[in-house]
């Protein structure tokens, strides 16, 4: 494969998620990946199982242009291979990817990665809900040590950075769920070049990438998503990938997946991999609608404050927008007039959107952070992330944008 890799050099991402890392002789000719289920796989000699178990343990490395054989789907499988090759050009900057299956196992195995006892971890806040949980309720007690920063608070990461010791992970969440505050990859990532611990800065870049925001371009080491949402589109699916420009980062990353058997099985990314080439399209209308909505929304009587990119009022915010965000994305949260009634009011009164947890399906999905996703954390920690009674996120999926605000607008007008 890795000749075909090398004759597919140059392609643009359009092109490359659809030709490069398959092929077709490898599949009985079959014009896109088929699902190879098996558990176990044949080697061709002693020497080639000897070899494989050399590189796979970690003993060895593969020499450039060497084909690896195949040992048993826990440690790697095709579609795992295929995927991972695929998913590449769709993340500017990104040289390896490894894929989970669930975007909290690829959090998880890159917290296990790079971090011991005795270790330091700086993280932003608010962030998704199994993040917080996974830090405070795991991580802590294996003594490593926490830090949180609240999202777009310069002064604070600035203090946290020069505060810790054996500092080795910054995660960063941004935009943050759910109130869409930006945190300053360049920045963070520059600061974290000067430190004396050279922290790696890891990005969960669900809610805007891989089309609109581009984290290993502006200095992150490592990229994670919840392929769950914008990535497979379609709210059938569990997985998590894992991306980053230096392959040490995903080879260091794969060998603890061995550990922990959280590959995401063939079928999935069998589905996952069909899904990729319309990543941008999915995500260019979603952020239409989105924007479109928002910025009439805004006006609406019952509505105290929309949460929004293009809505944002605070100049370092706008700075940080405009630098590292390429178009605004399709979830804006909302904070009603009438406090938890009031948003309780307006998810019982939607008709089109619909009354759940999770994000960047191509159906529009809208919830109530405080007591569902976010209901973790305590009563001053939700107060000060901005995390209100009234706030509600919505998801914005690909319907025709007219009749979801018209839905929208119904469901404010009776609060």
């Amino acid at each position: 494969m890795e000749h075909q890799k090398d004759a597919l050099a140059g392609l643009r991402p359009p092109t490359a998620v659809l030709t490069r890392g398959f092929d077709p002789r490898l599949s009985v000719g079959s014009a896109r990946p088929a699902v190879f289920r098996s558990s176990t796989y044949v080697f061709t000699s002693p020497e080639a199982a000897e070899r494989a178990f050399q590189i796979a343990s970690g003993r060895a490395d593969p020499l450039p242009g060497e084909d690896i054989e195949l040992i048993y789907s826990r440690i790697s499988h095709p579609n795992a291979e295929i995927l991972e090759d695929q998913i590449v050009p769709l993340e500017a900057g990104a040289r390896e990817a490894a894929v989970f299956n669930s975007g909290m196992a690829a959090i998880m195995t890159a917290l296990l990665t790079f971090l011991k006892p005795g270790d330091s971890l700086i993280y932003t806040m608010p962030n998704y809900g199994g993040t917080r949980h996974l830090i405070r309720e795991f991580l802590e007690p294996f003594q490593i040590r926490s830090i949180p920063v609240l999202a777009g608070q310069w002064s604070e990461m600035e203090q946290a950075m020069a505060s810790a010791q054996r500092l080795r992970v910054v995660f960063i969440e941004t935009p943050a769920n759910p109130t869409l505050v930006m945190t300053d990859i360049a920045r963070t990532a520059e600061a974290a070049a000067r430190h004396p611990d050279r922290p790696l800065v890891m990005v969960d870049n669900t809610f805007l990438g891989p089309t609109f925001q581009h984290p290993l371009r502006l200095g992150a080491d490592l990229v994670i998503y919840s392929a769950t949402k914008y990535l497979s589109g379609f709210s059938d699916m569990l997985a998590g990938v894992a991306l980053a420009s230096d392959p040490e980062l995903i080879r260091r990353m794969r060998a603890r997946r061995i550990l922990f058997g959280n590959i995401l099985q063939p079928d999935e990314c069998w589905l996952l991999d069909g899904r990729l080439p319309t990543v941008p399209l999915r995500m260019n209308r979603q952020s239409k609608n989105a924007q479109r909505i928002a910025e009439r929304l805004v006006e609406h009587p019952m509505v105290r404050t929309l949460h929004y990119p293009t809505l944002f009022t605070d100049a370092e915010q706008i700075k940080i927008r405009l630098a590292q965000c390429e178009q605004p994305g399709a979830i804006f949260s909302m904070e009603l007039e009438g406090g938890r009634r009031g948003a309780f009011e307006f998810l019982r009164r939607l008709k089109i959107a619909r009354n759940a947890v999770s994000l960047g399906g191509v159906e529009t999905l809208a919830c109530h952070p405080r007591t569902t996703t976010h209901s973790s954390l305590s009563e001053e920690e939700l107060d000060r992330c901005g995390i209100t009674d009234g706030l509600v996120r919505i998801s914005v999926g690909i319907e025709d944008w007219h009749d979801l605000l018209e839905d929208f607008r119904q469901a404010l007008d009776g609060i």
